[in-house]
């Protein structure tokens, strides 16, 4: 009987993590010619840690931590666009979750493959 209910936890737990990391309708996911036409009238956000951050980052772009953004999201306005990033692109789907319920931000876009894949001019 353990072994079932095990295996019907674990089951459950990876239902849960494949929903979590699932895209949402609301994030549009830009490639890096869409991102770069745009992501200077918009807010840039890196939610990379602030370590990673200050190793480089895409040029204008302000740092706000995922594992600091519920606390920080007034510092972002609903009703003008939102260019978010990490590393790989992991990040901002949780990020733009948490912007959608925080702040109920409409225009919401991730850069596709993430900080690892630019090659635009950066900031060290």
């Amino acid at each position: 009987m353990s072994t079932w209910l095990l295996i019907i936890l674990t089951a459950a737990l990876v239902v849960v993590l494949v929903l979590r990391m699932k895209k949402p309708k609301y994030l549009t996911t830009l490639t890096q010619e869409e991102f770069k036409q745009n992501y200077r009238k918009a807010q840039l956000i890196d939610v990379r840690e602030e370590k990673e951050f200050k190793t480089g980052h895409i040029l204008g772009a302000r740092n706000i931590p995922l594992s600091q953004l519920r606390q920080r999201a007034t510092e972002i306005r609903p009703d003008k666009p939102v260019y978010l990033y990490c590393q790989n692109g992991t990040r901002t789907v949780q990020a733009a979750r948490i912007l959608k319920k925080k702040r109920n931000a409409e225009d919401l876009n991730q850069l596709k493959g993430g900080f690892r894949k630019w090659t635009g001019k950066i900031k060290k």
